[in-house]
């Protein structure tokens, strides 16, 4: 019995290669009913390697939220959004005049602060500077461009606004901000575009095209300024200490954005010219540079479209809520089974293997049916693992894991019939992100229950020390890979967490020292998080 046991686990822990060569295909549409969801229901077929739809489902979770845009700078969605009645907007500058021609304004008045140094003399003196606050007096129709898309940098940030514009991206271009926020003011009018919100600097901005059209003058103060040099010092650590605040999520809460207008340079069925251009590249090279003339006219239509289209379109679904269901079910518990799986060890391994499944149990409790066991507890018959017909027991759980949370959409005719493109991009990236989520949670438990870990599905055979370190292996290859898959910043921090005077940051623009543009160096590409002070004397960011 041992030697059958052992030859069921270890077909249980074959691992299959994946499908070649990779290469990336277009998000599945809605199928009529649930049972169509996927191509198949098979525990070990992996997603194609160049699917999109966890990087759309990613991107959509983190909007407005500056800790994930920082880390991932190049974005990838453009989002019609509103800026609510009765926010407050801030500009610094070197006089009291009303800007009569597109500006930047500041959600947050640090941010604005740190532009009062236009009217400092050079005798380092000091003096004053003049900050407006303007309040809006309607709701602002915005567009918002995700990634650190204020960030003039090379390699990326600023390419949507670019393509948008001049249909090129011009690397000498990146300073040119008059002439960007010119023409996009000028390209939005007849599309009812008030300004446009981009993240720089771990602040919100909204780069407003007429400030005596939906907002009016709320105050203008003289304000005390601060010298140059180091003493400008608390001004950058206020900035991003107020930008923390927006961090992470529901991040930057004075925008609404209607995702049912989304637009997104991963939907492969818009902008199929960039499937190559991201083909074995890392996520943080990812760009919309290679994008192909047609495909542009195709985003700009689309965008034009949905710009002019009917504002109480859509389906009323809460897609926002909905991702964040998704994250809240399974960030924490993902971060904890990795950990457990980190720190087992030859000599706890027996204990651990224990826990380990009894927390893959709890994480998969909503979707164990009474009837989902094993062929050995309701036969005589012992059925190898391997021939393929073993693993059935397993597919209702998994399967009613991956469907619960859009189980009613794609039941209800009447909601399909109202989901507009955007929609549906949304619900086939959640369910193919939730699937895979799914498919490794019930394999790695299906795995322990063959093993004879699960407290509640005894096994053929006692583990053997030799058998659970082969499946604590299989364990943490299926979930690093997973996470790695995912990729949520909700697990990006500081480790160990920062003391009580110290805050988490994430180096971004314009933080990098001198020539901050130009650097190539790894931490200006791949950004890490560390610990700095809150106050003086205060840490060196570049």
């Amino acid at each position: 019995m041992l030697l059958v046991f052992s030859a069921v686990v270890v077909a249980v822990l074959i691992v299959l290669p994946l499908a070649s060569p990779p290469r990336q295909i277009p998000l599945q549409r809605v199928p009529p009913d649930s049972e169509s969801l996927t191509l198949d229901w098979n525990l070990e077929t992996t997603p194609d390697t160049n699917w999109t739809g966890h990087l759309i489902f990613d991107t959509v979770s983190s909007l407005l939220q500056h800790w994930p845009n920082t880390r991932y700078r190049n974005g990838h969605n453009i989002v019609p959004g509103s800026v609510s009645i009765g926010t407050l907007l801030y500009h610094g500058r070197g006089d009291n005049a009303i800007p009569t021609f597109p500006e930047w304004t500041a959600i947050d008045p640090e941010h604005a602060f740190t532009f009062c140094k236009d009217s400092m003399p050079n005798n380092g003196s000091i003096t004053g500077c003049w900050q407006l606050t303007f309040v809006t007096t309607r709701p602002l129709r915005v567009l918002y461009f995700d990634g650190s898309s204020g960030a003039k940098m090379e390699n990326g940030p600023m390419d949507a606004q670019d393509l948008l514009l001049w249909g090129r991206v011009d690397p000498a271009r990146r300073m040119d901000e008059s002439e960007r926020i010119n023409e996009l003011c000028a390209w939005g009018e007849d599309l009812g575009i008030d300004g446009y919100v981009r993240f720089l600097r771990e602040c919100s901005e909204v780069m407003l095209c007429d400030f005596f059209n939906g907002v009016e003058l709320l105050s203008a103060d003289y304000l005390s300024a601060w010298m140059e040099g180091s003493a400008r010092e608390p001004l950058v650590f206020g900035t991003i200490l107020s930008g923390s605040w927006h961090t992470r999520y529901p991040g930057e809460t004075r925008v609404h954005l209607d995702l049912t207008k989304l637009i997104s340079f991963y939907d492969t069925s818009l902008a199929p010219s960039l499937i190559p251009d991201r083909e074995s590249k890392e996520r943080w090279d990812h760009r919309v540079l290679g994008i192909s003339a047609p495909d542009l006219a195709a985003v700009k239509r689309r965008l034009q479209d949905v710009l002019t289209s009917d504002t109480d379109m859509g389906s009323s679904v809460d897609w926002k809520t909905l991702y964040r269901v998704v994250v809240d079910r399974y960030a924490d518990r993902l971060e904890m089974l990795e950990y457990l799986l980190n720190t087992t060890t030859t000599e706890n391994l027996h204990e651990r293997a224990l826990i380990i499944q009894t927390e893959l149990r709890i994480m998969l409790t909503p979707y164990l049916l009474h009837s989902a066991r094993p062929d050995w507890l309701s036969t005589a018959d012992s059925v190898s693992y391997a021939d393929g017909r073993d693993e059935a027991w397993a597919l209702p759980v998994w399967r009613a894991c991956a469907t619960r949370h859009t189980a009613h959409i794609h039941r209800n005719s009447r909601l399909q019939s109202q989901l507009t493109s955007s929609e549906r991009l949304l619900l086939g990236a959640l369910d193919g992100t939730n699937r895979e989520i799914c498919r490794v949670l019930v394999r790695m438990w299906a795995t322990g229950v063959h093993a004879g870990v699960d407290g509640l599905l005894p096994g053929q055979e006692d583990p053997s020390t030799p058998i659970l370190s082969q499946i604590l292996e299989q364990w943490r290859s299926d979930a690093h890979a997973l996470i790695a898959w995912l990729d949520w910043s909700v697990w990006v921090k500081c480790r160990p967490m920062c003391p009580a005077e110290e805050m988490c940051y994430l180096p971004t623009w314009p933080y990098f020292g001198v020539n901050e543009w130009d650097r190539k160096d790894e931490q200006w590409k791949r950004p890490k998080p560390r610990c700095i002070r809150k106050f003086q004397p205060y840490s060196v960011l570049g």
